[in-house]
């Protein structure tokens, strides 16, 4: 079965009841797991960023967006405990040393690297060995940073799991180039899967799977047209639903493979065969 992640991010805009809203319909729709992320503002950003100008509702440069978006620990306190009622997994994404410490906290399944941070090697090295299964996002990086990740990974005895993605926002079609699934399989003998970040039709997540994607990745939002970057390419609930429903028929079509006479079959060929 593919598994299947909500990616709420930072789409909660730093509102607790977002964050509610959205662990629910991923339960709703059927996903598996949802993650968030998690940063350090002022060490997963150079100073010079945060004080560039940025109008946002919570302030006037891209740090006041920066740090409002951030949850602490009484937040992800009522992440952890809503989840649990809710029953179903969370997890984030760090980008840096300090969040993944602070993720310790929690009774976490899973890991997650982003793309941004493949190349922080404290960072990965920190992740892995929790030992924790991680999926590793390979966007905006080449085929060699993508190895010395694995490395680290099988270094230290860490399961992982790669996520083929483009880092773009939305991304573009043409842009997907989905038979770097069937590349990274074939190069790193690994499980691989697909994070989206396309506006288009699901077709792109559907052929992620066909191509053998283990598990499938998407932006979820309550509303596209909410401030903040990545609500334009997230799903809204009725998308998610749409997707997660033919992502499971996809598998009851694909089948297991087998060469077989169905019993559907056998009066058709009594008849036919007979003639």
């Amino acid at each position: 079965m593919v598994f299947i992640i909500g990616e709420i991010g930072i789409n909660h805009n730093g509102d607790i009841e977002i964050v509610k809203q959205l662990i629910e319909t991923a339960k709703s729709c059927g996903c598996d797991a949802v993650k968030f992320q998690k940063r350090t503002v002022e060490k997963a950003y150079s100073k010079e960023i945060l004080d560039m100008p940025r109008d946002s509702p919570w302030g006037t440069t891209t740090k006041d967006e920066k740090l409002h978006l951030e949850f602490g620990k009484d937040d992800y306190d009522v992440i952890d405990k809503f989840c649990k009622e809710k029953n179903i997994i969370w997890f984030a994404s760090s980008w840096d040393v300090e969040s993944q410490l602070f993720l310790r906290q929690y009774d976490l399944k899973y890991n997650k690297v982003p793309s941004a941070m493949l190349t922080n090697i404290d960072l990965l090295q920190t992740i892995a060995e929790e030992k924790r299964k991680t999926f590793i996002s390979t966007g905006m990086s080449t085929m060699e940073e993508v190895k010395e990740a694995v490395k680290i990974f099988r270094n230290n005895d860490c399961p992982f799991e790669l996520m083929h993605t483009n880092s773009s926002y939305p991304m573009q079609p043409e842009e997907a180039n989905l038979k770097c699934i069937t590349t990274l399989k074939n190069e790193f003998d690994c499980d691989v899967g697909y994070s989206g970040h396309e506006v288009t039709a699901s077709i792109i997540s559907f052929t992620a799977v066909m191509l053998g994607a283990t598990s499938i990745e998407r932006h979820i939002t309550l509303n596209r047209t909410m401030y903040g970057s990545d609500h334009a390419a997230s799903l809204e609930p009725h998308g998610l639903e749409l997707l997660i429903r033919d992502l499971k028929l996809l598998e009851i079509i694909l089948g297991d493979g087998v060469k077989k006479v169905w019993p559907s079959e056998i009066p058709k060929l009594k008849r036919l065969r007979n003639l």
